[in-house]
C-alpha cells in the first residue's frame, strides 16, 4: 500500500510510474451524447482503439525528460505556468477553453491530446513558448514530440466575465473538479486495480483524451479518454456540466488484457488526517483537518450506511456487501469553518463526491481503505465498488455513473444524517480508558419534527465483540436534532465494528451509523 502524497496547492496529485503508447485515431462517425448530432469521432472510436491496443503486450512510453526537466522539485514545477493567450479557443467566443500541463516533475508520461471538431480530429502538438517557465532554466529548443501530463478545464462558473478552474486531468487516470464556492479536495480516478493489497498495486494512465469542441451555447464539455496498463484498456467518455454542483458522466468500456484479482469501480481519493471523532492526541491548533469526513452508500433498497472516516495506526480495509447499490461517496459533511480554523485550506469548502450509479450494478462490495498518515499532505483514504463477479480476459466489462461535486449533494434527503462522531472516555473504571464513550447527533426532517419529550425514540445498537451499554437517545436543541451515546466495554484488544441506528416504535428515523473502532 502507499499513501498518495498532496502537491501543486491541490492541483497536482503524486503520480506511480504510468505508461503511454501509440494509437491510431479512426474518424468513423459516432454520435454527441449531448445534442444526438453525428460527428466525428466518438466512443466507438476509442473503444476500437482499447480493444486493439489490449491484443498487443503492454509497452510504457516514458522517454527521457530534457535537461532541465529532469529534476524539478514540487516548487520548479509550479513555477512553470501555461500562458493564457495559448487557450485552447482563447479567441473563439466558447464557454470553455484548455491549458495544458508539461511533462516533468513526478508526471513524466507522455499524454496525448486531441481536439475533435466537425472536420475530425487534431492532434495538439507541443510548443515551447507555450509555457512561461519561470525561474526553470530549460533548453532554447525543445523536441515537438516532447508532449503533454494533462490538462485543465475554464469556465466561467461564478461570473460571465471570469474564468475559473472546473477540472483537472493530470496524473495517471486521476481527474478532479470543483463547484460554485468550492475548493479542490476530493479525486476521482478512472480504474483502480489490486488495491489495498499486499503487493504494490497497478495504476492504469489515461494515455491519450479527445476533448471535443464545444458551440457557443453549450453548459457541458465531452472528453474521451483511453486507458491503458499492464493488464487493461479501456474507452472513457465523460460529460463535465460545471454549476453549483459540478457533475461528471462517466460511461467506461473495459477490455483487459489478463485477469484481475481486485477491480475497484468509480475509486476515489481523500484525505483524513483528525477530525471530531479522532480519539487521540492530535499536536495541532486547528480542531479537524480532512478533505472528506465519511463515506455514505445507499443500497439497492434504500439502506444507507454512514462511516465515519478515520486516521488509523494501522492500514485498515473494509468491506461493505451490497446488492445493485444506488451510488455511495466520500463525503465533507461538515461545513463550519470554526471547526477548522484553517484560513488558508478552506476545509470546510471541499466538495464532497457521490457516485451515482446507472443501470444495475448487480451484487459486489464497496470497499474503504484507510491508510495511516503522519500529516494532510498525504491522500490516505480510498474508497471504490469491487463487482463480485470478476472480469474475464478479452472480455468487455461496461459501468455508466454520474459523479457530482457539491457542497451539499444530500440536500433534499429527508431522512436522520449523521451530524457527528465523538469518542471518549467512558465510565468509571479503573483505568478509566478501559471504556469508550460514544456520541453520535442526528439531524434531518425524520428528527428534527419528532417531539422533544418523545419517549419512544430509541438506539438501536450491536458490536461484534465486546458489549454496549444500554443505548439513550435524547432530543437536541442545539442542532434541532436527537444525539445518541452509549459506552462500549472492549474485548481486550480486539477491535470491534459497531452499527447504531435511530428508531420509533416501528419507523426507522435514521441512516445506519457504522464504525471500526480499535484500541490506540
Amino acid at each position: 500500500m502507499h499513501v498518495m502524497q498532496k502537491s501543486l496547492m491541490f492541483l497536482l496529485l503524486a503520480a506511480p510510474t504510468i505508461a503511454m503508447a501509440s494509437a491510431v485515431v479512426q474518424t468513423d462517425q459516432d454520435v454527441d451524447p449531448t445534442t444526438g448530432e453525428r460527428t466525428a469521432f466518438g466512443f466507438a472510436d476509442v473503444n476500437r482503439i482499447a480493444e486493439s491496443l489490449a491484443q498487443k503486450p503492454y509497452e510504457p512510453d516514458r522517454p527521457e525528460l530534457p535537461e532541465g526537466f529532469r529534476n524539478l522539485e514540487y516548487d520548479d514545477y509550479r513555477d512553470i505556468r501555461y500562458r493564457a493567450q495559448r487557450n485552447i479557443w482563447v479567441d473563439a467566443g466558447l464557454p470553455f477553453q484548455i491549458q495544458l500541463f508539461p511533462r516533468g516533475f513526478l508526471f513524466r508520461d507522455r499524454v496525448r491530446i486531441n481536439v475533435v471538431d466537425d472536420s475530425g480530429v487534431h492532434p495538439i502538438q507541443f510548443e515551447r513558448d507555450m509555457f512561461d517557465y519561470g525561474r526553470n532554466q530549460v533548453p532554447a529548443e525543445l523536441p515537438a514530440d516532447f508532449g503533454f501530463a494533462g490538462f485543465r478545464i475554464l469556465y466561467p462558473l461564478h461570473r460571465e466575465d471570469r474564468l475559473d478552474e472546473v477540472g483537472v486531468f493530470l496524473g495517471a487516470s486521476y481527474f478532479r473538479a470543483i463547484g460554485q464556492n468550492q475548493n479542490y479536495g476530493v479525486s476521482a480516478r478512472g480504474l483502480a486495480i489490486d488495491t489495498g493489497l499486499e503487493r504494490p498495486e497497478e495504476f492504469p494512465v489515461f494515455r491519450e483524451f479527445w476533448i471535443q469542441r464545444p458551440k457557443p451555447d453549450d453548459t457541458a464539455l465531452v472528453v474521451f479518454a483511453l486507458l491503458d496498463s499492464q493488464r487493461a484498456t479501456g474507452a472513457y467518455r465523460f460529460i463535465i456540466q460545471p454549476g453549483l454542483q459540478t457533475v461528471v458522466g462517466v460511461k467506461a468500456r473495459l477490455t483487459f488484457r489478463e485477469s484481475v484479482e481486485k477491480l475497484g469501480v468509480a475509486p476515489l481519493t481523500s484525505m483524513f488526517y483528525h477530525g471530531e471523532s479522532t480519539d487521540r492526541f492530535m499536536d495541532d491548533f486547528r480542531p479537524e483537518v480532512h478533505d472528506s469526513d465519511g463515506l455514505i452508500i445507499e443500497s439497492g433498497s434504500g439502506e444507507r450506511i454512514w462511516r465515519p472516516l478515520a486516521n488509523p495506526l494501522k492500514l485498515q480495509i473494509t468491506s461493505f456487501q451490497v446488492d445493485s447499490p444506488r451510488g455511495f461517496g466520500l463525503m465533507q459533511r461538515d461545513r463550519e469553518f470554526a471547526h477548522y480554523q484553517d484560513t488558508e485550506a478552506l476545509y470546510h469548502t471541499r466538495p464532497s463526491a457521490w457516485v451515482e450509479t446507472i443501470g444495475d450494478w448487480g451484487n459486489g462490495v464497496v470497499e474503504l481503505v484507510e491508510i495511516p498518515s503522519p500529516s494532510e499532505r498525504n491522500d490516505n483514504i480510498v474508497a471504490f465498488w469491487t463487482p463480485g463477479q470478476k472480469p474475464q480476459p478479452m472480455s468487455p466489462f461496461e459501468f455508466e455513473y454520474r459523479l457530482h461535486f457539491a457542497l451539499d449533494p444530500e440536500a433534499r434527503l429527508k431522512g436522520g444524517r449523521t451530524y457527528a462522531t465523538r469518542i471518549g472516555a467512558g465510565g468509571t473504571d479503573v483505568p478509566i480508558h478501559a471504556r469508550r464513550k460514544f456520541v453520535i447527533d442526528f439531524i434531518g426532517n425524520s428528527v428534527e419534527r419528532l417531539d422533544p419529550q418523545a419517549t419512544n425514540v430509541e438506539g438501536v445498537c450491536n458490536t461484534s465483540s465486546g458489549r454496549i451499554t444500554e443505548p439513550v437517545a435524547h432530543h437536541n436543541p442545539f442542532l434541532k436534532g436527537w444525539r445518541l451515546f452509549f459506552e462500549l466495554i472492549p474485548q481486550g484488544q480486539q477491535p470491534a465494528d459497531l452499527r447504531c441506528f435511530l428508531r420509533r416504535d416501528k419507523d426507522i428515523l435514521t441512516e445506519t451509523w457504522v464504525y471500526k473502532w480499535a484500541p490506540n
